[in-house]
């Protein structure tokens, strides 16, 4: 169910995730997924707040003191043979309560943002084909197909 009222900008602060933050993400992954993926999160967290990545790549928003949107990534720097440093958007989540307010739009500008200065000349991300939500909100941030990845699986 969407919020039925126009949020107040100052209200909504984009800040580095913090360990505090992870129940509240973890439940706004499971509206979407309708599965609690606990220790993917911890593992996530884990890594992310490492020093070297947190400042970066892990924001959090909130809006009146209570967490309703998310966004995480990393930085590589000559993985899969590219190599210039990219960054890559592992995750991103705003609580649905919160959807079509520009909270995403916001979280996703301070990561473009952060990347930027890390040194990242792109930012590449994965996307199930039939999430058409995703989809549009990265089409509209500038995402095309990628000309050099290709998301290759092999079932086991």
């Amino acid at each position: 169910m969407l919020v039925k009222m126009k949020l107040e900008p100052e209200k909504l602060v984009i800040r580095p995730l913090k360990k505090e933050d992870l129940e509240e993400i973890i439940k706004i992954d499971e509206e979407y997924t309708s599965k609690r993926r606990e220790e993917y999160y911890q593992r996530l967290m884990k890594e992310i707040l490492e020093p070297e990545y947190a400042l970066i790549t892990s924001l959090a928003a909130e809006y009146d003191g209570k967490l309703v949107g998310f966004i995480a990534g990393v930085i590589f720097s000559g993985e899969f043979g590219i190599p210039e440093n990219i960054a890559y958007l592992t995750t991103i989540g705003v609580d649905k309560r919160f959807l079509k307010h520009g909270i995403g739009r916001e979280l996703f500008s301070q990561f473009v943002t952060n990347v930027k200065a890390a040194g990242a000349q792109k930012i590449y991300t994965i996307v199930e084909w039939a999430n058409l939500d995703l989809l549009k909100f990265f089409s509209r941030a500038g995402f095309k197909l990628s000309s050099t990845l290709l998301n290759l699986e092999l079932e086991l």
